[in-house]
Formats: C-alpha cells, structure tokens, sequence
C-alpha cells in the first residue's frame, strides 16, 4: 500500500522528515479491528508535536496521522457496529500506524459512521476536534444551557467546533477570541456571538461586551499564557477548561476564593487506558454526525490539498505551525 512515514524526527524542511514510501498491507482484522481504505486526512497541532525534533530513530518507517474517513474493507470476529462498505470516520489510536496510508486497522469503539451529507474530505476534518471540543464541553465541563463561555484560540480546527457546540448545541452565550479582521469574520460565521482580541486587554473587552466574568472558560491555546487570564475572568462557582498542555506550573490558589472547578482534556484518554467506556467515542461521533445531517453544524474546512503525499504534507504541517491557521486543512486521495 501506499503511505507517507518517516523514520527521523526533525525539522519539516529535512528530506527526511516525511517521505513516500510503499508498505506491505495490514494484517486480516481482528478482535473489534475494522480495515478500513482510507480516502481522506486531515493534519492537527498533535501531527506536529509528534513529529518535532528528538534524538530517535525509528527501526522501520513510522506512518503518523490522526484523522481520516474512509470506507470499512474488512472487520475482526467481535465487530457489532459495522460491516463492509460502511462510510466512517475516527481520530485513531496513537499507539498504532496512522491515517497516512491507504489501509488502516483501527477499532471499532472509537470509530463513528460518517456523515451522509458530507464528502470525505470534510469528514476527515472532524473527528479529533470534534471529540476534543465535544468530550471538554459536556464530559469534563458539563455546561449547562443558557451560561457565558469564553473560548480563547477560537478559529482553529478545535476551536471552530468548539463554538459551534457551545452556541448551537449547548445554548451558551459565546465571546470567542481572534486577532484578525478573517479570523474574527471566521468564529462569527461559526456561531460566536461577541469577538474579542486576546493580543489585547481581553478583562476590559469583556467588559465591554456585558461579561465582565463569564460561567466558563476554554482555553485551546497557550494555558502558560492565558491561565491567569482566564482566572479572572471565570465567574464565582464557574469553570476553566484546558486542552492544551501547561509547560509551567499553574497557579491554582488563583480559583480557591471564587471556588473555581478547574478540568481538562486529553482526547486520547479512553484509547490509553482502556478505560470501560470506550464506546463513548462511537457514540459521540455518530451524535456529531447527526448534528451535520440535520444542518445544525458547518463544516470547518478552509483549505483543500490532493493527493496524500510527502510534498502536501509538509506543506500542511508549515500551515498547522504558522499560528495563523483557521479551520481546518484536509488532504485527499493517494496517488495513482
């Protein structure tokens, strides 16, 4: 099969920081495994973050990736949700091969049915942010209909899901953060309701915009900046997500006045301890993909590259690192 891998982790302008490389097929499926043939990908913060530089060498090409739809091949003897010729779609397991090739084994509890009124490509962009956005707003912070929430890092692939699930599908009243005129118009067209510029004096804005403290606040970027930030501007009783890790020690006595619940999300939790409720994301996936078929969500596709290469992906890994990202950024189609 065809594939795109690496076997060093370096600097994504190095020949060998991906490749295109050609692999043998995965085993026959077992257990919960679906094979599925993958039609589509798209690339997150994460791909980058696993693909940075280290001192490793990896003793046979490594296929990376986080995201893909594709149409089930083969299933293991355990299999009740699917059969072959289903559309799905899931974020994987990082413990595995990736979505960066043409065939993959992933299990069936963490895969969803893809959406009916979407194409491939945009059911690829979904399901990691979607399940990060999805698991942190009603799993961890469990909110509640007709609250105040803050979204800090709002036009990203997380972040443009994340909205739309706060404003659409959980009631709340959404201030959401960007800094430029097309990534402002962007988180609008998303579902947010007030804009603020979090390069700015982001208490004041909120101020501003009538919430000078808000029931929740997510942050989807940078926690060693915003933490303080978001201290203060959480409401007594209220609630700060996280989805991106600290690098510095947080300030927790910050929230013990105002009794603050603070929680936060690693979407692969359930896939790295196995935890009982592993089927949760089965579940959350098809509840998404409803959602898109009934036209309460958008798709948050913003750019397109085909086919599935070494030369697309570098490519969209230097978009993902820019910082200037919004949406997300799909590839589809192997070459022929």
């Amino acid at each position: 099969m065809k594939a795109t891998a690496l076997l060093r982790y370096t600097d994504i302008d190095h020949p060998d920081a991906v490749f295109d490389t050609t692999l043998p097929n995965p085993p026959a499926p077992t257990g919960h495994d679906l094979l599925v043939r993958v039609h589509a990908v798209s690339v997150n913060q994460l791909d980058n973050r696993v693909r940075r530089p280290k001192d490793k060498v990896e003793p046979a090409p490594r296929v990376i990736g986080y995201d893909a739809a594709g149409i089930v091949q083969a299933v293991g003897p355990d299999v009740t949700l699917f059969q072959p010729g289903d559309a799905v779609y899931y974020s994987g397991d990082p413990s595995r091969p990736g979505s960066h090739a043409e065939l993959q084994l992933v299990d069936e509890r963490i895969v969803g049915r893809a959406p009916a009124t979407l194409s491939m490509a945009e059911a690829a962009a979904l399901p990691l942010a979607s399940l990060t956005a999805w698991e942190l707003l009603f799993d961890r912070l469990r909110v509640q209909p007709g609250r105040s929430i803050l979204i800090v890092g709002a036009a990203g692939g997380v972040g443009s899901m994340a909205v739309q699930f706060a404003a659409r599908v959980a009631q709340l009243e959404v201030i959401a953060t960007a800094s430029r005129p097309e990534s402002a118009a962007w988180v609008r067209s998303m579902g947010a309701h007030h804009i603020v510029d979090h390069t700015g004096d982001i208490a004041a804005q909120l101020a501003a915009a009538g919430h000078p403290q808000v029931d929740y606040v997510v942050l989807l970027a940078d926690t060693d900046r915003y933490f303080e930030t978001a201290a203060a501007a959480v409401a007594p009783q209220g609630a700060i997500g996280l989805a991106v890790e600290a690098t510095q020690p947080a300030n927790i006595g910050l929230l013990w006045d105002k009794s603050v619940t603070l929680v936060w999300e690693m979407v692969y939790t359930r896939i790295d301890y196995r935890t009982s409720d592993l089927d949760r994301q089965h579940a959350i996936l098809n509840q998404i993909a409803a959602l898109f078929d009934h036209g309460v969500l958008a798709s948050p596709v913003t750019s397109y590259l085909a086919p599935i290469n070494a030369t697309n992906l570098r490519a969209a890994h230097k978009h993902m690192a820019s910082g200037r990202a919004i949406g997300k950024l799909v590839l589809e189609g192997f070459p022929a």
